[in-house]
């Protein structure tokens, strides 16, 4: 298994929980921590809009659609997923990223995208 990355947000603190319900994260430990192998820098912690979702199906990577065979039940608008971070930058050019919770997207993230991007779609504080 692969050394994760200090869990650390892109605000400098402690990275938070994304999601364990739907879980989430490289390691699906529910946070979007990380490492070196995980090639697609699955570190936005990114709140599903139905644009979204749609987007990505669009785009080849379909988010919604049950895959019982993986486990995976579908994400809906309204759940929780670590977004590799240039399928959101994709989403941010494209206009339609989903919103973004900081305190728990990985500090791996900046490598990719701004953190003025990340905070132009910030939910909450």
């Amino acid at each position: 298994m692969a050394d994760p990355l200090p869990s650390l947000n892109v605000l400098g603190g402690r990275l938070e929980s994304c999601s364990t319900d739907p879980m989430t994260g490289f390691f699906r430990n529910g946070a979007c921590d990380t490492c070196h192998e995980d090639q697609g820098s699955h570190t936005v912690c990114a709140v599903m809009t139905d644009e979204f979702l749609a987007f990505s199906k669009y785009v080849g990577n379909d988010l919604s659609t049950p895959r019982p065979e993986y486990g995976f039940a579908g994400l809906k608008a309204g759940d929780s997923w670590c977004l590799c971070a240039d399928r959101f930058l994709q989403a941010h050019d494209e206009g339609c990223a989903p919103g973004v919770r900081l305190a728990a997207t990985h500090k791996r993230a900046l490598e990719m995208v701004s953190l003025e991007v990340l905070r132009e779609n910030a939910l909450g504080a």
